[in-house]
């Protein structure tokens, strides 16, 4: 935000951790505590969305579903949790940034762009691998900085590339939309 940044485009953010709600992603204090617009497919699928969503709203970070009343889930565009706001154009979501910094309120916003429809994998495929991964993980003691680099090399793995596909996908989708969000403020 310093540097002049409104909008920044990412695959997911971090978040709260399946089985250890007090391993919390520094995304989320991150986005509770700069004025910046993030766009994202979701915080990653590895991690509890419930609990991240909680933390979300714990700390005043609006939750927009791009085009979608959804949060997604990474690799699935649909989680079955609400987003607290839906946004259909880069037109709204630029009013709702100008809202929030005209009324001096911290923070950014979370802008949750589900995965192209082409590039997704179902809950009911990506789940079981995810579970499989964090199982193998756990029976291997691995803690901290190390479990989300080899769950995500492990679902690469498991899911024959698939998940690494989508991951791609969903990376250039979240730049476009951030791309229009940002064109939108700068036309503002």
């Amino acid at each position: 935000a310093r540097a002049g940044i409104e909008v920044f485009a990412t695959g997911g953010i971090g978040g709260v951790h399946r089985g250890n709600h007090t391993d919390v992603s520094a995304d989320l204090q991150e986005l509770a505590q700069t004025g910046v617009i993030v766009v994202c497919a979701g915080a990653k699928a590895l991690l509890d969305l419930p609990a991240t969503l909680e933390y979300l709203e714990t700390f005043g970070v609006t939750v927009i579903g791009w085009q979608s009343d959804e949060f997604p889930a990474f690799y699935s565009r649909s989680s079955g949790l609400p987003v607290d706001v839906r946004c259909d154009s880069a037109e709204e979501v630029a009013a709702l940034w100008q809202a929030k910094q005209a009324l001096g309120l911290p923070g950014g916003l979370l802008v949750a762009a589900p995965v192209p429809v082409a590039d997704e994998i179902p809950a009911a495929v990506i789940e079981p691998l995810i579970e499989q991964a964090v199982a193998e993980a756990a029976a291997q003691g691995l803690r901290s900085a190390a479990v989300t680099p080899y769950l995500l090399k492990r679902i690469v793995e498991l899911s024959g590339e698939r998940s690494l596909h989508a991951n791609l996908a969903l990376l250039k989708h979240n730049a476009g939309v951030a791309a229009e969000i940002a064109r939108a403020l700068a036309q503002s």
